[in-house]
């Protein structure tokens, strides 16, 4: 079978899966880019301009196809525009393409490509049913469907998604969302000497508990909500510190109130992947109190493979998959600060009880790996391509 798998850029947590698909017996594999971005456009949101520190080219063979854009870049859908598109399936002869949901103009050219040259056409896109829509976009959402023959959600509220928009179980495939995770845990030992190094690098207090927000200081993340959160837990005699990594626009805010209120708060600033594990390793406890707009929440993937539990909003699309209760974090309803306080404060009291949990998480998410990811992928691929004996809606419920 010949595969493509049509993305934006090299992201980082995708490679992984593309190596594996690329060494599938009787498979070969493309990836498709619409752009290798800047270190500006890379670092849109961060905060900071950057490329990321670890090879993302390499094991697999992959395509860039010619962006003509007028105003290139990652976070508009305008962005990648890559009307060649059509031309390159045709001469590679792909029988598949995968393509990463609809967030850019060049993901509809894709789509449209496919359907006029007869080529299986698969999503695995981000979408969940946790976003109000209004009826417009349900009804353009609706129509998308019709251009795709298999589906690959990556996780519970993604299938969900789907099954709204009247795709039923039989053409979905789970591709679970994922790092890698082997990486993760080698970069973030919680031996006793690696915790107490990382923690003197933060300056975090060797017998307090300690919390780690890590992400893009913007609205979406919440980063000042979670401020609050702290603010409250003092109040109420809590004694832990938190470890706030990462730039952004909210940044300035954040330090502003962090001294105001005098939080127990350290801000190192933007990490690149061959430091962010020390972070892993300073901390305690995971905290992603975002909207609805973190439709996955990949942080918490690498907070589990690094051995920390996660305390998260009910609005973050991993925690209906990841998140069970008492047993590998808390759920929390997005935006009550009180709730989040009062969880932060309960589990910095009884950090045995964080470890036993951290443990747990570990153990959970070697189930949410590249190879898993593959092989839905590769599932979906024979089944659009007329394998109708294949596994279908495995792992959905």
């Amino acid at each position: 079978m010949k595969l493509a798998f049509l993305t934006t850029h090299p992201i980082q947590y995708q490679v992984p899966v593309f190596r594996h698909l690329a060494a599938e017996d009787g498979v070969q594999f493309t990836a498709v880019f619409c752009t290798i971005p800047t270190a500006a456009q890379q670092g849109a949101e961060f905060g900071v301009d950057f490329q990321w520190d670890i090879p993302l080219l390499e094991g697999y063979r992959y395509h860039v196809l010619e962006n003509v854009s007028k105003s290139p870049g990652l976070m508009h859908f305008n962005g990648c525009d890559t009307p060649g598109v059509t031309k390159y399936f045709f001469d590679q002869g792909f029988d598949a393409v995968v393509i990463n949901g609809w967030v850019v103009k060049s993901c509809l050219q894709a789509a449209r490509a496919c359907k006029r040259l007869g080529i299986s056409c698969i999503v695995r896109g981000e979408a969940n049913h946790l976003r109000p829509r209004a009826w417009w976009k349900r009804l353009i959402h609706r129509r998308l469907m019709r251009f795709y023959d298999a589906y690959c959600p990556i996780g519970k509220a993604s299938a969900a998604f789907y099954r709204q928009l009247g795709v039923p179980d039989e053409r979905m495939f789970l591709a679970p969302y994922c790092i890698e995770n082997d990486r993760i845990a080698a970069t973030s030992p919680r031996d006793g000497d690696s915790i107490a190094a990382a923690r003197r690098r933060f300056e975090i207090h060797p017998d307090q508990c300690c919390f780690l927000f890590c992400g893009k200081l913007i609205e979406k993340k919440q980063p000042v909500g979670l401020l609050k959160a702290i603010a409250l837990a003092n109040q109420q005699g809590a004694q832990f510190q938190v470890l706030v990594v990462g730039d952004g626009a909210q940044r300035d805010q954040c330090e502003r109130l962090a001294r105001e209120e005098n939080l127990p708060v350290r801000f190192p600033g933007f990490l690149n992947q061959s430091e962010i594990g020390q972070a892993y390793s300073a901390a305690d406890a995971l905290v992603l109190p975002s909207d609805n707009g973190e439709t996955w929440g990949l942080v918490v993937n690498e907070a589990f493979a690094a051995g920390l539990p996660a305390l998260v909003s009910d609005q973050v699309g991993c925690h209906p998959d990841l998140i069970h209760e008492g047993e590998t974090g808390w759920v929390h309803p997005f935006g009550d600060w009180q709730t989040l306080a009062d969880q932060m404060r309960r589990a910095a009291g009884d950090r045995s009880r964080l470890t036993q949990m951290g443990h747990n998480a570990k153990a959970l998410i070697r189930h949410y790996s590249p190879r898993d990811a593959a092989d839905g992928i590769l599932r979906a691929a024979r089944y659009a391509t007329g394998d109708r004996v294949c596994d279908p809606g495995q792992g959905l419920r």
